[in-house]
């Protein structure tokens, strides 16, 4: 299923949509298929919904850019270039955009007159790594990751020497004071509340085999645990999203036909279906006006498929 020629299933129920355990059946629109939206990136990540402006933004590291999708007509325009080597995006409480920048070793936010503010961009005098994903809680914390992937190279970020270890951060939202969460996960990645924000799931991307941890949050600012919660074997799990049954959607695959797309497991950490890609998917986010689109960045391309639950608020 080489990605040039991929073509959407015309059979429905979509046999892309493999159900592993009969609890994913729920889950699953008979009638909905995999739809490829763009294709052009070198590597597609940190999908994030715009619902007012009913667009999608992603980002594509290599060619230093920001793109948008419109859900209207369809159109694919570029949103930031350059865009200092974003990653992972959210949006605040405010809805403004908050970035992960390899390229400034920093997180960011778009203020609503197109102008960028520095949030973050060191701890305790020395610079960030390279922050990789962000989430949002609601009570407009800002919590991210920052491993030293971005440091690596100067394809995928800058070459540098990292000075901080690869750590867990929480924005207070009124003090504005970065705290370190946790400096203890090998390569921190991928994060996610559970729709009560009691607990943080994060990849472990640098565990061998890659792990999903699960850490109980205290008073909404500590972290405690960090039990593994998922074994990934052969597969590389990288970002992901939770649904409001609390089910884990999770960017997955090595380069391979069999594993390459997106995992879904329940909150107990069992596998019960897959989203199945012609590449291996880096990050998804949901969206639309029910919150029922999944959309999947997935290395050259974006991918959607409507699914029978929504996207945790």
């Amino acid at each position: 299923m080489a990605n040039h020629a991929w073509q959407p299933s015309l059979r429905t129920p979509d046999p892309a949509i493999r159900i592993l355990d009969q609890r994913f059946e729920h889950y699953r629109l008979p009638h909905a298929t995999v739809e490829r939206l763009w294709s052009g990136c070198r590597w597609a990540e940190g999908p994030v919904w715009i619902g007012d402006a009913r667009a999608l933004l992603w980002t594509d590291l290599p060619n230093d850019r920001i793109l948008r999708w419109d859900e209207e007509t369809g159109g694919v325009a570029s949103y930031r270039a350059p865009a200092n080597k974003a990653n992972g995006l959210a949006r605040d409480r405010q809805g403004r955009l908050i970035a992960c920048e390899h390229g400034g070793r920093c997180v960011t936010r778009t203020e609503y007159d197109g102008s960028v503010t520095v949030l973050a961009d060191s701890y305790q005098g020395k610079p960030l790594n390279s922050p990789n994903d962000v989430v949002v809680a609601s009570d407009g914390a800002i919590w991210f990751s920052d491993p030293p992937f971005g440091l690596v190279s100067d394809y995928m970020g800058q070459v540098a020497e990292a000075e901080l270890p690869a750590s867990i951060y929480r924005m207070d939202p009124h003090s504005s004071r970065l705290e370190c969460v946790a400096d203890d996960v090998p390569g921190p990645n991928g994060l996610a509340f559970s729709p009560d924000e009691r607990r943080l799931y994060v990849v472990a991307s640098r565990a061998r085999p890659r792990t999903i941890l699960a850490f109980d949050v205290v008073d909404g600012k500590r972290l405690d645990g960090g039990e593994i919660l998922i074994d990934a074997a052969d597969g590389t799990p990288d970002g992901f999203r939770v649904d409001v049954d609390g089910n884990l959607w999770c960017g997955w695959g090595t380069g391979s036909e069999e594993l390459d797309g997106v995992r879904i497991f329940t909150p107990d950490g069992d596998p019960i279906g897959h989203i199945m890609l012609p590449e291996r998917c880096a990050n998804l986010c949901f969206g639309g006006r029910h919150r029922n689109r999944l959309f999947m960045a997935a290395t050259s391309s974006i991918y959607s498929l409507y699914v029978n639950t929504r996207g945790a608020a």
